[in-house]
């Protein structure tokens, strides 16, 4: 997959979320909360947070759980500029952008940067700081 998130501070907090059995999902994943406590790789801009995948889901052996960080410090890819201390939420599939006032009534922030950005590259996020 492209735009792999990279854990910098192990998470604390994992939840368990339901996912298609036959869809695989690489390792260090975002994932877009879809319905009770279902869970499928993020697409869109403002995709409901539902974690940070900690295991490699390879579909197809009868399984429909998969492990989800929900906070810890990530470096992820950014799709524009963003400052320090700025919430962010998904944009697109394993990319983040700088949340507008919108996004938080929506609920869809995801986490803080803790590195400025100046266009699209890999900065230091810390998830969960805002949820």
């Amino acid at each position: 997959m492209t735009n792999e998130l990279v854990n910098i501070e192990l998470p604390k907090r994992i939840v368990n979320r339901l996912c298609d059995e036959a869809t695989a999902i690489p390792l260090h994943t975002l994932m877009k909360l879809t319905d009770v406590n279902l869970a499928i790789i993020t697409s869109g801009d403002e995709d409901p947070y539902a974690g940070i995948t900690v295991e490699e889901f390879t579909g197809g052996e009868g399984l429909t759980h998969v492990a989800c960080a929900l906070d810890g410090v990530w470096d992820v890819l950014t799709n524009n500029t963003v400052a320090i201390g700025v919430l962010v939420n998904i944009q697109a599939e394993n990319t983040v952008s700088a949340a507008i006032d919108s996004d938080v009534v929506k609920g869809t922030v995801c986490a803080k940067c803790e590195e400025a950005a100046s266009g699209a590259e890999v900065v230091r996020m810390r998830f969960g700081a805002c949820n």
